[in-house]
């Protein structure tokens, strides 16, 4: 991380990380458990840390969580980590909250703010260079995402609905599917302004890029990695071990 100025927009991280992590399991939020040998979170953190264009790192966390030691040792190793007890009961709200937050604070209402999900702890400086050189050209910003290669099938809903294995409906064409990841990068106000609005909606948002959609705008899509894959089941906590492990070795 520098102060080292490429544009006068500046450029900063925002990491929600409220959620708990139910389908993981575990005494703590899976952002704050232990993977290879330390809280996932801290994977990163130390990416944005590393990159030259990233100013600041804002955290959203539950407010009952805001004393945790943990968050205290973290806070510690920089000073250009903030966090904060702004984490709200979805996604879209702790954003928006943490994002009102730094406004307040004194961020530039054009900065750069690069929204990830601590879950995703396989992101690298390079994706993260690779985002910003992509997107800061554009008015209407930009995520990682990946091109879908597997063939996709639609199951029958009743099957679903009634807890049966379920039927094949039909196959989805894949040409034009990406699958999203994060970094996702808009400018402070726009994606402040964009989050209230579908909240107020009551539109269903997933990320950030959709409520970037909702008001109107096209997002860019910045191929990303198989790597960024995101630690939701046992499974992926598994695999993202094995993958950081062997990158420490």
């Amino acid at each position: 991380m520098s102060t080292e100025n490429h544009s006068n927009k500046k450029c900063h991280a925002l990491l929600p990380t409220a959620g708990t992590g139910s389908r993981l399991g575990g005494e703590l939020p899976k952002q704050f458990q232990m993977l290879a040998g330390k809280p996932m979170l801290s994977y990163a953190l130390d990416a944005f840390l590393k990159s030259p264009r990233i100013q600041t790192i804002w955290i959203g966390v539950s407010p009952g969580f805001i004393e945790n030691p943990i968050l205290k040792t973290i806070a510690a190793t920089n000073s250009d980590i903030h966090f904060l007890p702004t984490g709200g009961p979805t996604r879209q709200e702790t954003v928006r909250n943490t994002l009102a937050a730094m406004l307040k604070a004194g961020i530039a209402e054009d900065d750069w703010i690069l929204v990830h999900d601590a879950a995703r702890p396989g992101i690298t400086p390079a994706l993260i260079e690779k985002l910003i050189h992509s997107v800061e050209g554009s008015s209407a910003g930009g995520i990682l995402a990946v091109p879908l290669a597997d063939t996709l099938k639609q199951a029958d809903l009743d099957s679903v609905i009634a807890g049966n294995i379920p039927h094949s409906e039909r196959t989805i064409p894949r040409e034009h599917l990406w699958q999203a990841q994060t970094p996702q990068m808009f400018g402070l106000k726009q994606l402040h302004d964009a989050l209230e609005n579908a909240i107020r909606l009551e539109a269903d948002v997933t990320d950030e890029a959709s409520a970037i959609e909702l008001a109107g705008a096209k997002p860019l899509l910045i191929e990303g990695a198989a790597r960024n894959f995101k630690v939701t089941h046992p499974a992926d906590w598994e695999l993202m071990q094995l993958l950081l492990s062997s990158v420490t070795k």
